[in-house]
């Protein structure tokens, strides 16, 4: 706990993970990413994971862009658990910030 004013205030430790499943918004084809969101309280996390992340975790060649949104939905639970321990580590990527999900980071 942290001090403000000489109140006990909870830090970024303290608290909770607040995400929740948020929204699937599908499929990139120019960057090869499945685009989905998680919620932080009220705030849309805008997250994506790379195609060739989903066909490691499932040890396929590759999956056709038409069926990715199917790979994503059997992948999810993994997916949104890694999404999530990314977004405690605060690490953030682009404009505006999100979390990308890569291959590498699956690996434990």
């Amino acid at each position: 706990m942290g001090e403000a004013d000489g109140t006990m205030v909870p830090t970024f430790e303290d608290s909770p993970m607040t995400l929740a499943r948020g929204s699937i918004g599908g499929y990139e084809y120019d960057r090869m990413v499945l685009k989905f969101s998680m919620m932080d309280d009220g705030r849309e996390i805008p997250c994506a994971v790379s195609a060739s992340a989903m066909d490691d975790l499932e040890r396929v060649s590759r999956t056709a862009p038409e069926r990715r949104e199917e790979q994503f939905v059997r992948l999810r639970d993994r997916i949104e658990q890694c999404a999530s321990r990314k977004f405690m580590a605060r690490e953030f990527e682009g404009t505006p910030p999100g979390i990308i999900l890569r291959s590498i980071d699956f690996r434990n």
